[in-house]
């Protein structure tokens, strides 16, 4: 059977229709079920979202298909842009919910800001596939309008002033982002990839701008603000080098001292100078206390210390054997990848149970040092470019297509959004009972131990394919049933997890997420966290 990623040769009748259909059909799912346990205005316009992107999806994969799509993305995945049209907008309802429950209206509003800001994106990329469609596709430009104005008509009655202005801000840098690093980074992203990834970097750059011009008011919380920082000022810094060594090469002695230079200055003059205007202390003062506040946090540390040894000797160790083989395109196999899954596990258990602000901070720091390994390896910064280029290239897979390797990345951000992005005033006092205790442990249990299972399974036992994909039924039962085990294990060992008999919408959450993994060709390791987050906070 062909993979749903294969690209077809034609339209509507091509092998990926069936499979888009079932990927679209558990979105709505997910979606139908934040609907019903919201019922508002704003569900109602997620609802109009996710009709509307799923006839412009179908105008994406023919763009695609026919080189039409203004910028280069990658190849091997459908648009994706239903999947990832939703998941600002429900990630919003169900974080304006909690907050609710919780009583705190200002992360109340700022989830409602979240929503409206992830459906003024999405609607920019459904106006973008149809501005350059040929011939104008008149029913789905009519379906996109009803479902846009219905959106804009509750939103202005919703929004304050600000609020909208806020939204129109995050727009407007999106729409610079999506030029400028599209346009750098060829064949790295599927359109809704690149929503989901730039959409996110978009809003918390304005974020960053917004809380740096009202310090005098801003009593966040310094690990928010590190983090915000930290990502912002990564992703400039790349665009910074990736500027310059379009007139200069990245490969001599002369560029890569220059380099290092510039990654002092900007770290030591720009982003130090900054963190400290947000929380009022030495940066690095504070990271130091902070990291070695409690003899758990050094013990913490050790261990993750020797985990990340073990990482690095399980990339040589591949390496060694790929020398030793008579192919030099040898490929680590899947089980080799998933190593790294359950080194990972290993790292955010520990870390959730025992101190989940320490992991906040290092996997933020961790997320930093990637990036910054990327940007040595894509530029060929020696001493250690070549090395990493010759080192990583044994694990990429057909999603890697672009000049960056980006799955390591995302595995990161997948088994970290979950402990970002829930609003911690608003996980106070139970607020996060039932199977909202499991939120934390999204990541963990989507990619972790669920994408891994069905992976290993899937490829060494399964047989019964699912229509128009490579994956297995047997993997998707061994997923689900390894996740299942997880959650008894997480009760046994987390005192503070208490599910109230809410086995039901668990098992269905892990249900209906494992259904996407088999259907769906968007990065995995980034999208079913945020899906299986969504729909445990519901």
């Amino acid at each position: 059977m062909t993979r749903e990623c294969a690209p077809p040769a034609s339209g509507s009748g091509s092998p990926l229709s069936g499979s888009v259909l079932a990927e679209a059909a558990v979105v709505f799912i997910v979606v139908l079920s934040i609907h019903a346990a919201v019922w508002d205005r704003y569900s109602w316009c997620a609802v109009a979202l996710a009709v509307q992107a799923f006839y412009v999806q179908y105008k994406w994969d023919r763009l695609l298909q026919q080189g039409s799509a203004v910028f280069q993305f990658r190849m091997s995945a459908n648009s994706g842009l239903l999947p990832a049209s939703v998941v600002m907008p429900l990630l919003g309802l169900v974080m304006k919910e909690r907050c609710q429950a919780a009583g705190n209206p200002y992360f109340e509003r700022f989830g409602i800001v979240v929503a409206a800001t992830g459906m003024a994106v999405a609607l920019f990329s459904s106006v973008l596939a149809l501005g350059i469609t040929r011939p104008v596709p008149t029913n789905t430009c009519v379906i996109s309008g009803l479902a846009g104005g219905i959106i804009i008509y509750i939103m202005k009655h919703s929004l304050s002033v600000g609020e909208v202005i806020e939204v129109l801000e995050v727009l407007l840098i999106f729409v610079y982002l999506n030029m400028i690093l599209l346009y750098l980074l060829p064949r790295c992203f599927t359109p809704g990839e690149a929503l989901l990834v730039l959409g996110g970097i978009s809003f918390m750059l304005n974020q960053l701008i917004k809380r740096s011009l009202t310090v005098v008011e801003s009593q966040g919380d310094p690990l928010d603000f590190f983090l915000l920082v930290v990502v912002v000022g990564m992703v400039l810094m790349g665009i910074f080098f990736s500027t310059l060594f379009v007139f200069m090469d990245s490969g001599t002695w002369a560029s890569s001292i220059f380099f290092h230079l510039m990654t002092c200055v900007l770290g030591l003059g720009v982003v130090l100078p900054w963190l400290h205007r947000l929380i009022r202390r030495n940066p690095l003062l504070w990271l130091f206390q902070f990291l070695f506040q409690t003899e758990t946090r050094v013990y913490l540390l050790a261990y993750w210390s020797l985990l990340a040894t073990l990482a690095c000797l399980v990339v040589l160790y591949q390496n060694a054997k790929r020398s030793s083989s008579e192919s030099k395109k040898h490929q680590a196999p899947t089980i080799a990848r998933k190593y790294f899954h359950f080194i990972v596990v290993a790292t955010y258990i520990p870390g959730i149970i025992f101190d989940r602000p320490l992991l906040y901070v290092a996997a933020t720091v961790c997320l930093a040092v990637f990036i910054f390994l990327e940007y040595v390896r894509y530029f060929r910064i020696k001493p250690l470019g070549h090395t990493l280029r010759g080192l990583l290239s044994l694990f990429l897979d057909e999603r890697d297509s672009g000049p960056l390797i980006l799955t390591h990345i995302y595995l990161l951000l997948g088994m970290s959004l979950p402990i970002w992005l829930v609003p911690r005033p608003c996980t106070q006092k139970g607020s996060l009972g039932g199977a909202r205790a499991l939120v934390p442990y999204a990541g963990v249990l989507a990619v972790g131990v669920g994408d891994t299972v069905a992976s290993i399974f899937g490829s060494t036992m399964g047989e019964i394919r699912w229509p128009g994909t490579k994956k297995t039924f047997e993997g998707t039962m061994t997923s689900i049933f390894a996740q299942i085990i997880s959650v008894a294990l997480i009760l046994i060992f987390d005192s503070g997890v208490d599910l109230n008999y809410s086995y039901a919408w668990i098992l269905g959450s892990i249900s209906t997420v494992s259904l996407l993994e088999a259907y769906t060709t968007q990065i995995d390791n980034l999208l079913l966290p945020l899906y299986l987050l969504i729909l445990l906070m519901a």
